[in-house]
């Protein structure tokens, strides 16, 4: 495929419906595309729904082609995809939540403009090696929010992004190491809510 071409995928719909999923995944799937999304999700339903959704229509998607999940999402949104057989994603989340001062971390979700981190000077999350954990501590990075600072969109941003391609990293060394479920077990405990 040259960088001129286009890959054109065929879009499951039907709502929170699996039944309409399942008819128009059939419909879709008669045309030999080159991969497959499921569309029409996360715009404001309970996320349980979503995921029962995913768990439900995504394993009957064709395993030979790329299967997609469009607008999603959370970490613990994507260890559930990946978990249902999803292979590729694409979410503002990670850019969006940043410049709002929402950091996703390896113990869980931290909204950085909360006061307990005023005068806490450990890293945002030590079990991350990105530039924004290893140079800045978690007051400097409240107070640049605090501040209106443009620089903590930034710092954000890099974490987010950071957290995000070492999450998908891990993700593909644990399945091509036969770990997935260890892994997914690890990622389902700290990013769940309680």
């Amino acid at each position: 495929m040259t960088r001129k071409e286009s890959m054109l995928f065929g879009i499951v719909q039907g709502g929170l419906e699996t039944d309409l999923r399942l008819k128009s995944m059939e419909q879709i799937t008669s045309v030999d595309l080159p991969g497959y999304a499921l569309g029409g999700l996360s715009v404001g339903e309970p996320i349980e729904m979503m995921h029962k959704l995913v768990r439900e229509v995504a394993p009957h998607m064709p395993k030979n082609k790329p299967r997609y999940l469009m607008g999603v999402g959370t970490p613990l949104d994507l260890i559930i995809a990946i978990d249902s057989g999803i292979d590729m994603f694409d979410c503002v989340m990670p850019t969006r939540v940043a410049r709002n001062g929402t950091l996703f971390t390896w113990q869980g979700k931290v909204s950085i403009k909360r006061t307990e981190y005023r005068e806490d000077p450990s890293p945002l999350d030590p079990e991350c090696d990105c530039y924004t954990c290893k140079t800045y501590s978690k007051a400097y990075l409240r107070h640049l929010f605090a501040s209106g600072e443009m620089l903590s969109a930034h710092l954000n941003t890099v974490h987010n992004l950071h957290f995000y391609f070492t999450l998908m990293q891990r993700s593909r060394e644990a399945i091509l190491a036969g770990r997935w479920a260890e892994f997914r077990d690890f990622c389902l405990k700290r990013f769940a809510k309680p």
